[in-house]
């Protein structure tokens, strides 16, 4: 298939698992529509017209060409310089590869991450905090991270990519809203009354299952013990980083017993122990291994394609 089919694949599972739920982002995007109808031709040409249907700006094509055919694939959770360096080294050896795949965003998707961040207003009210309380908490760490990203060399990765001609994508947001909504669907299905269980639960899935054959990062309880009642549960795996540590007293307020995340700042962890909210890191390695994993099962239905593992990633296949 080519990029682009790929790319518009990964596009539509992100929006048909966005916890915004489906309509409302497609309700978003017919918005942005409108606004930029409506700009002068300054504005329309510094627009980037790929966010008139695609919602996630962590999750773009960074080089090649859209009708470059692809049937073997290198993907990784990080791709940098050596991750390209590697790819390069293995194509002199003989081995095909087509396009390589990152899971974390480089350039122009790098440099839009904040972009992606309101979707943890609508997960916080989704899980009762008022909505006014949630926009009002994640106002100040949204730009916080935009100000984190002004001074990173974006292009980096990128200009690797195009000096040695390597076709580059990053699918991230996507890959997060589907990993989220799969977990979440288990939890709602398999009754975990302790945290124990939770444990449990997440060490019967095969990502989790490999990272702790290779003694890696496993599931782990970093606030809470487990014997602690689970209560009602957060997956909190989407929205291109992590939120703002005020958060973890409003989600306790909503209701919400226990959160389970990739990974968590230590300012955050500090507040939940404080407020006695309970927190599981399942592991960022596999966490992201699931997410792409399921995106990739989706994309596989239009053709086969040959994966080359690297930078953290594991192919696992689900029916």
């Amino acid at each position: 298939m080519e990029i682009k089919q790929i790319y518009q694949i990964a596009v539509e599972a992100g929006i048909e698992a966005d916890p915004r739920g489906k309509e409302k982002v497609k309700k978003e995007l017919a918005e942005l529509k409108k606004k930029y109808e409506k700009m002068d031709k300054e504005d329309k040409n510094a627009f980037d017209l790929e966010k008139l249907w695609n919602p996630f700006s962590d999750t773009r094509i960074l080089n090649g060409g859209e009708k470059t055919v692809v049937k073997d694939l290198m993907v990784g959770i990080d791709i940098e310089v050596g991750e390209l360096l590697l790819a390069e080294i293995l194509k002199k050896k003989g081995k095909k590869i087509d396009l390589v795949l990152s899971h974390h965003p480089e350039g122009k998707a790098l440099a839009a991450l904040s972009e992606v961040m309101p979707v943890q207003i609508d997960i916080l009210h989704k899980f009762g905090v008022p909505i006014n309380v949630a926009e009002g908490i994640m106002g100040g760490r949204i730009k916080e991270v935009e100000r984190g990203l002004l001074p990173i060399n974006h292009m980096r990765t990128v200009a690797a990519a195009q000096l040695l001609n390597i076709p580059l994508m990053c699918i991230h947001t996507p890959a997060d809203n589907l990993v989220t909504l799969f977990l979440q669907k288990i939890f709602k299905k398999r009754h975990c009354d302790k945290l124990k269980d939770v444990i449990a639960v997440l060490k019967e899935l095969p990502e989790y299952k490999l990272q702790i054959k290779n003694h890696l990062a496993q599931p782990k309880i970093v606030s809470g013990n487990a014997e602690n009642k689970a209560g009602k549960i957060l997956v909190d795996m989407t929205g291109g980083t992590g939120g703002p540590k005020t958060a973890m007293s409003k989600l306790v307020e909503a209701g919400v017993g226990t959160i389970i995340g990739m990974h968590i700042k230590e300012e955050n962890l500090k507040e939940a122990e404080k407020n006695h909210l309970n927190v599981i890191i399942a592991g960022h390695m596999s966490s992201d291994s699931i997410g792409l994993n399921l995106i990739l099962d989706k994309i596989e239905k239009k053709g086969k394609l040959n994966i080359l593992n690297c930078s953290g990633f594991e192919r696992i296949r689900r029916k």
